[in-house]
């Protein structure tokens, strides 16, 4: 029997009503990796390739034949937009079949929640911080909602990879299940996964199963992309060379394939090429002109006038990379409207904004009817369909090849090609930049991010190995509100096996409970249980305790009586901020009461570590490098991007910015030379390097006026020479055995959201062991190293 044979009826009568010809390839690998084995499967495809039902069609078929006795399949997945969206999907599918389909979050209503506790049945869909609640608040009733549970199918996987959420999402499946009695197969889905086998075997850990990892053969795709760069002030990079004439055209054969059979066209809003010039019709440049000036306010941005122009008319999303970026340009573009007397067309999303307002726009977005577009950051990267989304813009490079595909894959439903504009924009250069300071790297980290996926197919793996101490103290904090006083033989049995805490040893665990104690968090009874303390309470009866991903803290800057400020994310003692127009030093950080001591100094600032929204990878940097030395022309890239290119590779070429790691930028004042280390490494051993560099070296040297834009260059003033310089990085980082060195004397790297709850000890642990790259940044200083024997040798 084929897979669609095994269907259940009504799953048959849905795909019948839905006129789809065939199943698709991922749907008959999900059938048959479900049907006919007991394994874990994680299934890999592109978005909107029918994953979802991919997995639940063979599901609600066995449920079906053999209704399960309690909740038979738990979804989780990552946001809240993402449960509503498939909540929204199921139900139809399963109305028929008479199989219930719950939703659990903070914003669904309590009487829905009370029906399933009265009859737990079919499948429920939850975030993992609302099953974290259900396990600690109402724990006696787990065993019976999860008796019979058969299934958990985890939606968006690589996203509950990041940080501490994968692991606390794993840790929440082990525990329930032990609660339940019950080995529930794991079902993993994503878009975006840079190593299979990895995830698979993180998919299946502790459980003794292997993990299916079906390998499917895609038709080809049409990508259509463009990539535009603006100054913030005119002119543009291309000396407005390519100025519009009110019409947009596009070559009509502009492909190029990728390795996994993608095609690769320009964006425009037009489809006819005939008028276009020669070089248009031979598919090599593709155009599109700017936007009308005469739409834009006084002092405008052009990047958002382009932005404003290329989505009227159309339904768009418009991604930033952070809220403030997100508020900020939802603002502009509403000016644009009130400027042009036109009724305002954009809506927002993100994480901080009110339930209502964030389903309101959701349902707007829905709407076919509806031309409004809504500046969103990752709230609605992942695989929530609102509609006809007609074009995504992207501000900047993201972070991550894995984020360009899942944004430009929100759109591309509805049998039309996905879409995607990047608008990169930076100010304009002034005549005393520094040199490395006139590269655009934003529009070097776009070029790479597609071109990696266009070339190799890659993304990035996840990172899977760290030491997660802050959610060992919450989940051993958890586990004992949930289950009530327990001895610290079980409490370790209970917390130690679970299996995402391997590399946590027993005396790790121990010096855990023993400050946990010292600080009235967990509290030692007179028979020698443990139960949660005064101060856990305070912790675990509020409702942010669920969650384990950081929420911005904001801490007050003072200098002396002076308040200056508040800052997210302080840099340690002795790191600079910016923030009222100077320049500060810090002098103490007191995470207590969230009170940062600052003395006013002069200087310049590089970005703190702490406020670095996302993880840039190695590999993204080095491609990076080879998008300044080589000659090509990526077809995507618009006039004032395709100029802009021109300028910086010139810059590179006569600078010899890419020759070495190491360029000289000349001396100073005092007879001292300054200098530019392009390391190209990802962030974290980016990090690891600027760490061994000012703690071990830097004396040595005679290095002062360090600064880093991290992950692409640090700027220093230095008495010795470049062979000297070398010389000396790499035998420190020989010399270095333990990374705990490359931190400072004081510091203690808060990172994770209950940091503030472990000793300072394991903090800086986790930090430089789990956190730091340093085999990463070993492994480019001895590339150095061998360099530098070799040119001894000539």
């Amino acid at each position: 029997m084929g897979v669609f044979d095994r269907y259940a009826p009504f799953v048959q009568d849905f795909i019948f009503a839905h006129e789809w010809e065939n199943l698709r390839g991922i749907q008959v690998a999900a059938g048959e990796a479900i049907f006919d084995t007991q394994d874990h499967v994680l299934l890999c495809a592109s978005t909107a390739s029918g994953k979802t039902e991919a997995a639940f069609f063979p599901i609600l078929t066995e449920f079906w034949e053999d209704p399960p006795a309690s909740v038979g399949a738990l979804y989780i997945g990552p946001t809240k937009a993402l449960i509503n969206d498939q909540f929204y999907r199921l139900e139809e599918l399963c109305e028929e079949a008479g199989i219930p389909v719950w939703h659990w979050h903070g914003d669904v209503s309590s009487s829905h929640k009370a029906k399933l506790m009265k009859r737990p049945s079919g499948i429920l869909q939850i975030t993992p911080e609302s099953l974290e609640a259900m396990l600690v608040r109402r724990h006696a009733a787990v065993a019976k909602l999860f008796c019979d549970l058969r299934y958990v199918v985890i939606d968006e996987v690589h996203a509950l990879l990041r940080q501490d959420r994968g692991g606390q999402c794993l840790c929440l499946i082990e525990r329930l299940s032990r609660i339940a009695g019950v080995e529930p197969r794991r079902i993993g889905l994503s878009a975006t996964i840079g190593d299979p086998e990895a995830v698979g075997a993180f998919l299946a850990a502790g459980t003794g199963r292997n993990t299916v990892i079906p390998r499917i053969e895609e038709p080809p795709r049409t990508w259509r992309i463009s990539m535009e760069h603006f100054y913030n002030t005119d002119p543009q990079a291309d000396d407005g060379g390519a100025r519009s004439s009110g019409n947009t055209v596009e070559a009509d054969v502009v492909s190029v394939e990728p390795r996994d059979g993608r095609a690769l066209s320009p964006c425009s809003d037009s489809f006819g090429a005939k008028d276009a010039p020669a070089e248009l019709r031979a598919g090599i440049v593709p155009a599109r002109p700017e936007a009308r000036t005469d739409t834009a306010p006084v002092n405008a941005d052009p990047g958002m006038g382009y932005i404003f122009e290329h989505t009227r008319g159309h339904k768009c999303l418009i991604f930033s990379n952070s809220r403030e970026e997100a508020e900020e340009v939802c603002t502009t573009l509403r000016a644009y409207c009130e400027f042009n007397g036109e009724p305002d067309r954009f809506l927002i999303h993100h994480g901080n904004l009110s339930a209502a307002i964030r389903e309101s726009a959701e349902e707007q977005m829905r709407d076919d009817a509806s031309e409004a577009s809504i500046v969103a950051t990752s709230t609605l990267e992942l695989g929530v369909d609102i509609g006809r989304l007609e074009r995504a813009f992207q501000i900047d490079a993201p972070f991550t090849v894995s984020s360009f595909l899942q944004r430009m894959g929100r759109t591309g439903r509805r049998e039309r090609p996905p879409e995607m504009w990047f608008v990169m924009r930076e100010d304009q250069p002034e005549p005393r930049t520094l040199l490395p300071e006139t590269i655009p790297w934003k529009l070097l980290q776009g070029i790479a991010l597609v071109q990696l996926y266009r070339e190799e197919h890659w993304v990035e793996p996840p990172r899977l190995d760290r030491l997660p101490y802050s959610l060992l103290c919450h989940q051993t904090l958890a586990i004992l509100t949930s289950e009530g006083e327990l001895s610290p033989a079980q409490l370790a049995s209970r917390v130690l096996t679970l299996t995402y805490f391997h590399r946590v040893s027993a005396d790790d665990f121990r010096e855990l409970l023993r400050h946990l104690i010292r600080n009235d968090f967990v509290e030692q009874t007179e028979g020698g249980g443990l139960i949660v303390g005064l101060a856990g309470e305070r912790v675990t009866s509020s409702y942010k305790f669920f969650a384990v991903f950081q929420e911005n803290v904001e801490y007050t800057v003072r200098s002396g009586s002076e308040e200056i400020g508040t800052l997210c994310a302080p840099p340690p003692p002795g790191e600079k901020v910016a923030i009222a127009g100077h320049v500060w030093i810090v002098d103490e950080v007191d995470h207590e009461r969230h009170l940062l001591y600052v003395t006013q100094v002069k200087g310049k600032v590089p970005a703190y570590f702490g406020e670095v929204a996302g993880d840039v990878n190695t590999h993204v940097l080095e491609r990076m490098r080879r998008a300044l030395e080589e000659h090509a022309a990526y077809p995507y890239l618009m006039p004032h991007a395709r100029a802009r290119l021109r300028q910086a590779r010139h810059v590179a070429e006569s600078s010899h910015l890419t020759d070495g790691p190491l360029v000289c930028l000349g001396e100073n004042d005092k007879e001292q030379t300054m200098w530019c280390l392009l390391p190209w490494l990802g962030s974290y051993a980016f990090l690891a390097l600027e760490r061994l560099i000012k703690i071990k070296c830097a004396d040595e040297l005679g290095i002062k006026a360090f600064s880093s834009s991290r992950p692409y260059f640090i700027t220093f003033v230095m008495r010795e020479d470049e062979r000297a310089f070398f010389s000396v990085v790499c035998d420190a980082a020989e010399r270095l055995e333990d990374p705990n060195e490359l931190l400072y004397p004081a510091e203690v790297p808060y990172f994770e959201k209950y940091d503030e709850l472990v000793p300072e000890s394991l903090i800086r642990k986790g930090f430089a062991e789990g956190v730091l790259d340093v085999a990463g940044m070993k492994e480019r200083v001895a590339e150095w190293g061998r360099r530098l024997l070799e040119a001894g040798r000539a």
